[in-house]
């Protein structure tokens, strides 16, 4: 039966999800999961969630825990990848230096000086990671869910890995594109393409009905205040689709991901005289933010194992992460049609080849397989070559260790891009010094 090697399996937050939506595929029954983590503790508790899962509801799965990699991946069929390399520790060095130099950022892990740290420490140990599963596992599918998603997904693509890169930001548009217009989410269909983070769409169905057009009137309205999207959400991780509102006004095409991320891909939201990013209801997140988010999904584990959860309503809530339906796929279950990112090999058109785009696929027992999506528009194209370009440029610094390189990412980075060559120097030796135990091609053994 199927063997499923989930990567950082002691996650409070992936690793419970997705253990409950494997065991809740029942094409899946004789399946063996195996956690990997490098922290024995947090492996241990999402280990004992699981199989209290499968004793409590008499399922016909087997859970493994292991600290050892290659344990983990012998054998397998498919693999995901959850990780953060240093955890969130490290990742206050991506969030606070570069405030020091009067840049912010609303999420810090896929472009901007914060993405470029956490590609920088992340690179290397998913680069081994994808050696070994060339060693272990060569047939494998690779899921990655890992950010900088785009590069750490064209480095194992770069290996050989059978490597799918997977976000669901598309799906909580969709899900407020499906409250404006009364239709159920999957009846929102669209014609989408772009890189991670920054997918756009450029026609838009609902149900039968073609709203493409009706876009731009909504837009203004969310603009002026008259239509409130994610208005019952107060957190931080609220999307209110401002940014997405002033970018299809100005492009003609409406970016498909949470403002949060798309606001770093340009210059112009999160700056001063845009209040840092308040002026399009757009707020940054901060470390205590993820902090509290750990801290909650903990809460949740530790709950479930006191049985102050009901864990039959736990097993119901399936999440809308496309691994379980991945792997059935893959495993010989329905083909699974849904978003994905996968080397450009002709998904779209006027984008680099083998570049990591992000466009519709299918995944059956055959592979993943993107559909073809033709050009994007020349606005919008100008937009993402200029990313691939740089995402190019990180993956090379990265496995070379070189800070010419480095540096040359830093200086054409939007949020950057307003420092002094001295300035951006100082700022990215810094950030290598920050993250010198995780980066030993920048400074030696």
């Amino acid at each position: 039966m199927t063997r499923i090697a989930l990567i950082g399996g002691g996650s409070p937050t992936w690793g419970p999800t997705f253990v409950r939506d494997l065991l809740a595929t029942p094409e899946l029954a004789g399946s063996t999961i195996v956690l990997h983590d490098l922290a024995p503790e947090r492996l241990d508790r999402v280990h004992a969630l699981g199989t209290r899962l499968i004793t409590a509801f008499g399922l016909d799965f087997r859970l493994e825990k292991t600290l050892v990699l290659p344990e983990a991946l012998t054998g397998a069929d498919v693999v995901v990848l959850t990780i953060t390399t240093g955890g969130l520790d490290a990742m206050r060095a991506d969030l606070e230096i570069p405030v020091r130099y009067d840049i912010r950022q609303s999420v810090g892990d896929t472009t901007g000086p914060g993405g470029l740290s956490r590609a920088l420490r992340n690179i290397p140990v998913v680069s081994e990671i994808g050696r070994q599963v060339m060693a272990y596992c060569p047939r494998a599918l690779f899921l990655n869910y890992t950010n900088p998603l785009s590069v750490l997904t064209r480095v194992l693509a770069l290996q050989g890995v059978r490597v799918v890169g997977l976000c669901h930001e598309w799906h909580g548009v969709r899900a407020h594109l499906a409250t404006l217009f009364d239709v159920p989410p999957e009846q929102m269909r669209a014609r989408i393409a772009g890189i991670n983070h920054l997918v756009w769409v450029t026609d838009l169905y609902a149900g039968r009905r073609r709203v493409w057009t009706e876009l731009p009137a909504i837009a203004e309205e969310i603009l002026h205040g008259r239509i409130a999207v994610d208005a019952d959400d107060a957190s931080v991780f609220a999307d209110h689709a401002k940014v997405k509102a002033t970018l299809l006004r100005t492009y003609g095409a409406l970016p498909a991901a949470g403002d949060r991320h798309i606001a770093e891909f340009f210059p112009h939201f999160i700056t001063a005289d845009a209040d840092w990013g308040q002026a399009y209801d757009l707020r940054l997140t901060s470390l205590e933010d993820r902090h509290q988010l750990e801290r909650d999904a903990w809460a949740s584990i530790e709950a479930a194992m006191r049985g102050e959860t009901d864990l039959a309503e736990f097993m119901r809530d399936v999440s809308g992460e496309a691994a379980s339906q991945i792997t059935r796929a893959w495993a010989g279950g329905a083909p699974y049609a849904g978003i994905m990112n996968l080397p450009n090999v002709g998904q779209v058109g006027n984008l680099p080849r083998d570049a990591i785009v992000e466009t519709l696929g299918v995944v059956d027992v055959t592979g993943a397989h993107g559909l073809a999506f033709g050009d994007i528009p020349d606005g919008v194209q100008n937009v993402l070559e200029h990313h691939v370009r740089q995402q190019e440029l990180t993956v090379r610094a990265a496995l070379a260790g070189s800070r010419a390189l480095a540096l040359q990412v830093l200086l054409n980075d939007p949020l950057s891009s307003r420092l002094t060559v001295t300035q951006a120097e100082h700022l990215l030796e810094e950030l290598l010094e920050a993250n010198r135990s995780y980066l030993p091609l920048f400074f030696g053994p």
